[in-house]
């Protein structure tokens, strides 16, 4: 009898497992579904080297990055290469029935991404195609300012690139439409991202191309883009904010992102009523390209120079980092990255001093911490102290603030490993 009911639990077990793949087979990796195409030509359509995938896709699929309901699911979203007129195409070889599967739907793919795209977008590929000539005509239309046209020698068995940054607002015809195809791509790239409010004139952008030469033609095809906030500092200056900034995959590690940055600095460091440039929130990636721009830049000024970065002038430095509207905060990082530049390791007095002096900036908040605790211990009582405490024993603080400033340091290092390898 034991062994009659053990063979049907068995059996149960193989149906649930049976049913459990049945429903897995309907569940697509979002990341791996979706591929992106910045189509210059027709040919490109069939071409599969001109494909590029995104690098998370929660913002739209949720935290799962999945989608349930379909095999063999392909999302199809292309842009056409200039003026980023866009096709969506969904394709698949088969959908869950909800009439076999308790009334459970497929997710809607179409609707979640049509939500993020700008209306009159294609499904038809046909359509897509005839509207690709357009593209041709795209620079005589042009609703941006051009600010710099630069050559990039990549490597001697490929020719040389032309590229160009234009410097483009809201008040540009044709621009705002222009846009809200441009910031689609920040979705699939740039975590914690949202649409801008670009009805706020105190939006500046700089749109990067490649220019090339096709069928006798000159055209252009998106790099990517950095917008930027102009906010009004008293009495009579602006003090500008980066907000975005995105490279495409296929002009990634090219040193274009850098050019851009450049290019934006160059604008504003013209610009007198500038005080300095900030930046929202940056990610990991983009303060080690900033770290690194503004190390190169600082690095001629001759405060930054050997002798001076080790006699304590960091506050002359900080008035010099106004020639590169480098705010005090950033130029700090650049004082302790060119001065762990010129640190002698070897030296134990030399670099304790080095990392002496960014533990005591590292050490900042903490003091602060300490100061506003005192005040707390005076109105709470003993558990509700307790509670407030970042760390239970002063070592534990030290042993944080050591494992701070590895970090700190590695990050510095990496930049200066790219500073060295161009200069």
């Amino acid at each position: 009898m034991r062994e009659h009911w053990a063979n049907i639990k068995a059996q149960k077990g193989d149906v649930i497992n049976i049913a459990k793949s049945a429903v897995s087979s309907f569940v697509t990796d979002s990341n791996e579904a979706l591929e992106f195409k910045l189509v210059r030509d027709i040919s490109d359509l069939e071409n599969d080297a001109t494909i590029f995938k995104p690098e998370m896709s929660h913002q739209i699929f949720g935290e799962s990055e999945s989608i349930f309901g379909y095999r063999d699911l392909k999302i199809k979203l292309y842009y056409s290469a200039a003026k980023l007129t866009t096709y969506l195409g969904i394709s698949y070889s088969d959908a869950i029935d909800p009439k076999k599967c308790e009334g459970i739907e497929p997710d809607d793919v179409g609707k979640l991404i049509a939500e993020k795209l700008q209306p009159g977008f294609h499904t038809n590929l046909d359509d897509f195609c005839n509207d690709l000539a357009k593209d041709v005509s795209f620079r005589s239309k042009m609703f941006c300012q051009s600010v710099h046209i630069f050559i990039l020698f990549t490597d001697e068995n490929s020719p040389p690139k032309c590229y160009e940054v234009f410097f483009c607002d809201v008040t540009m015809p044709g621009f705002v439409n222009f846009h809200d195809r441009l910031q689609t791509f920040i979705l699939w790239y740039i975590d914690a991202a949202s649409f801008i409010d670009i009805d706020d004139e105190n939006w500046r952008f700089f749109v990067m191309y490649e220019k090339y030469v096709q069928g006798g033609f000159t055209k252009y095809a998106v790099v990517g883009y950095m917008s930027v906030y102009q906010y009004f500092a008293y009495p009579k200056n602006i003090r500008p904010r980066i907000s975005q900034m995105l490279v495409l995959p296929p002009f990634q590690n090219q040193g274009l992102g850098t050019e851009l940055l450049r290019t934006m600095y160059q604008h504003y460091i013209a610009e007198r009523s500038v005080l300095d440039i900030t930046v929202e929130d940056p990610s990991e990636r983009f303060q080690r390209l900033r770290d690194f721009v503004d190390v190169a830049n600082c690095s001629t000024l001759n405060s930054f120079q050997p002798e001076e970065l080790h006699t304590g002038g960091k506050y002359r430095m900080l008035r010099c980092c106004d020639k590169f509207v480098c705010n005090s905060k950033q130029c700090r990082r650049v004082y302790e990255i060119l001065r762990l530049k010129h640190t002698n390791i070897e030296d134990t007095k030399q670099y304790q001093l080095y990392r002496l002096a960014v533990k005591q900036r590292l050490n900042v908040p903490y003091k602060k911490e300490l100061l506003d605790r005192q005040k707390l211990k005076k109105v709470l009582d003993a558990s509700e102290y307790e509670a407030t405490l970042t760390f239970a024993s002063a070592a534990q603080r030290m042993e944080h603030l050591e494992q701070q400033y590895r970090e700190v340091e590695a990050d510095y290092r990496e930049v200066l490993k790219r500073f060295s390898d161009h200069h």
